[in-house]
């Protein structure tokens, strides 16, 4: 099954957890370090320019929720590592998160999206033993693929193997070549159970 996205809007940023919207929708997490392409991959695969997209890290600072015809969120949380103005706010983040993912009965899944030009930082790391401790669906994404020649790329898959992190599932995409949208999509349309 496919999701539709005839009708994805803007909702608000929510500075704490406690903001969050209402109506109570079900909801899927963007998660991922600081310019790892988390709006680029929202605005691509809504069909829709609604997540601001910059060349600076840590511009999403808050939990930014969207719309989707009615009957979910797309919620685009900050990039964990640095802020806009290059300071660390990973204490920020992770107390962000922790309580975000806290006793969450409309969150259906978390799509971790990874640079794969980039071995996983330790921040990446962390945050994907944090989900795999939780009971909420992981989808990891592998971003930029297409910037990756045959043997870049498998070498980064023999990296994040070595590290612990399981890519079994993983989707690769491409905003650029318009890549693994399709796959994405598909698994989407599984978590929120349309």
């Amino acid at each position: 099954m496919k999701l539709n996205f005839s009708r994805v809007q803007f909702i608000k940023s929510a500075p704490r957890v406690a903001d969050k919207p209402t109506p109570a929708l079900k909801e899927l997490v963007f998660v991922g370090r600081s310019n790892v392409g988390k709006s680029s991959l929202i605005n691509l695969l809504t069909g829709h320019p609604i997540a601001k997209v910059s060349g600076k890290p840590g511009k999403t600072i808050f939990l930014n929720y969207f719309s989707v015809d009615d009957k979910f969120y797309l919620v685009d949380a900050p990039g964990y590592g640095y802020t806009a103005s290059g300071s660390r706010h990973t204490t920020n983040f992770s107390q962000m998160m922790e309580e975000y993912f806290k006793d969450n009965v409309n969150l259906k899944g978390v799509i971790l999206l990874l640079d794969s030009r980039h071995t996983p930082s330790s921040d990446d790391l962390a945050f994907y033993s944090f989900v795999k401790k939780t009971n909420y669906p992981l989808v990891i994404v592998l971003t930029k693929t297409d910037k990756l020649n045959q043997k870049e790329a498998a070498s980064f898959l023999k990296e994040t193997a070595r590290l612990g992190l399981d890519l079994t599932d993983s989707i690769q995409t491409s905003t650029l070549e318009k890549r693994g949208f399709d796959d994405l999509q598909a698994r989407l349309a599984q978590l929120i159970g349309d």
